[in-house]
C-alpha cells in the first residue's frame, strides 16, 4: 500500500490570507508549463484553464503576482522545450506526461517539478518513494498499471466477438507500463493483442487498416492520449471499419469514440494547483507525497456503439458514469 498513499484535505480555506502574505515581497512568481498536448488541442486548453482558475482561487493572479511560461507538447521538440523552460529558471514547472517529466529531470535537479498523467512514477524512474519524494519532482498521477487489463475487459464486455486488438500508441510519448496487464488479460480472455506503434498519421492509418483486414478486431488507445488530429483520425477509421475502441480519456467518447475508462484529467490539474501553491509558499517537494486517483470514470458513447452495430449490455450501461446518447 506504500505506493498508493492517498492524500486529501488540500483545500483553499486559508488561500486568501496567505495570498496577501505571498505578495508582500512584490516579486511575481514564475511558473513553467510543459504540456503533454498540442497547444491547439481543446483538451489541453480546458486543462490549462482549470490550472489557472484554481491558482487564481489560491491567490495567484496572472499578470499580478504570477506569470506563466508555456511550451506545447510537441514530442519532436520536447527536449528543446524542456531546455528553454529550465533556462528561464522558474519557481516551479508543471508538466503533463512521463516523457516531459523525464526530459525535465535530465536537465534540472533544483527546480521543483509538479507532474500530472505520468502513469506509475516509480516504474518510469521519476522517483523511488511516492510517500516522501526524494528529489525535486512530485505530483498527481492518473493511472495504475492494472488499468491496462481493465480496458481490455471492458472492450470485450461491450463487444464480445472481439478476438484481435491493436494496442495503438505513439512510441515517443508512451507509458509502456500498461502492456504487461494488457497482455496478461488478453491471454485470459483469449484475445490476441498486437502492438501498433505509429509516428505519423500515415502509419496510424496503415496500422488500423491492417487490423481491419480481418474480422472481430478492436482498438485500445494506450496512453499518452493522441494529438487532436490523430484522435479524430482514430475515431473516423474506427467508424469506417466498425472497430470497437476504448481509450483512457473521457474526451475520446465525447468527440465520437466508443468508450473510455480513466481518471479525470481536469481534476488532476486542479489538484496540481494546490501543490504549486504550497511550493510557491515555501513547501519542500519531499513534504508533498504523490497523489493517485481514487475514482475512475466509465464513459460510453451509445450512439457510436450503435453505429458500429453493437448492442451494449445493460449490465455494462448500468455501471457507466456517463452514457452519451
Amino acid at each position: 500500500m506504500k505506493r498508493r498513499t492517498f492524500v486529501v484535505g488540500l483545500g483553499s480555506a486559508v488561500a486568501w490570507p496567505l495570498a496577501a502574505q505571498a505578495q508582500q515581497d512584490g516579486r511575481a512568481r514564475r511558473i513553467g508549463i510543459l504540456s503533454g498536448r498540442d497547444e491547439t488541442d481543446p483538451i489541453d486548453q480546458t486543462q490549462q484553464n482549470a490550472l489557472r482558475e484554481e491558482l487564481a482561487k489560491l491567490g495567484w493572479i496572472e499578470g499580478r503576482n504570477v506569470r506563466f511560461d508555456f511550451r506545447p507538447g510537441d514530442p519532436n521538440r520536447l527536449r528543446m522545450y524542456a531546455d528553454e523552460l529550465v533556462r528561464l529558471a522558474p519557481d516551479v514547472i508543471v508538466v503533463q506526461g512521463g516523457p516531459g517529466a523525464q526530459a525535465l529531470l535530465q536537465r534540472t535537479r533544483n527546480i521543483p517539478i509538479v507532474f500530472t498523467s505520468v502513469g506509475d512514477p516509480v516504474a518510469i524512474g521519476l522517483l523511488k518513494d511516492i510517500a516522501r519524494p526524494e528529489g525535486n519532482a512530485t505530483g498527481i498521477t492518473n493511472q495504475y498499471q492494472p488499468l491496462g487489463g481493465k480496458w481490455l475487459e471492458l472492450l470485450k464486455e461491450a463487444a464480445p466477438r472481439t478476438a484481435r486488438v491493436a494496442l495503438v500508441f505513439a512510441p515517443e510519448n508512451l507509458n509502456n507500463q500498461y502492456f504487461f496487464a494488457i497482455n496478461t488479460t488478453a491471454e485470459v480472455l483469449g484475445v490476441k493483442a498486437i502492438q501498433a506503434p505509429y509516428r505519423n498519421a500515415a502509419e496510424l492509418e496503415r496500422a488500423i487498416d491492417n487490423l481491419a483486414a480481418e474480422p472481430n478486431g478492436g482498438l485500445v488507445i494506450v496512453p499518452a492520449p493522441p494529438s487532436t488530429s490523430n484522435r479524430q483520425l482514430i475515431i473516423r477509421l474506427a467508424l469506417k471499419h466498425r472497430l470497437p475502441t476504448i481509450a483512457s480519456s473521457k474526451d475520446f467518447p465525447a468527440e465520437g469514440g466508443m468508450m473510455a475508462y480513466g481518471s479525470d484529467g481536469v481534476l488532476q490539474f486542479r489538484t496540481a494547483a494546490s501543490y504549486i501553491d504550497r511550493i510557491l509558499r515555501g513547501a519542500k517537494v519531499n513534504e508533498l507525497p504523490v497523489q493517485f486517483p481514487t475514482k475512475f470514470n466509465l464513459v460510453i458513447n451509445l450512439k457510436t456503439a450503435k453505429a458500429l452495430g453493437l448492442s451494449i449490455p445493460e449490465t455494462l450501461l448500468a455501471t457507466a458514469d456517463e452514457v452519451i446518447q
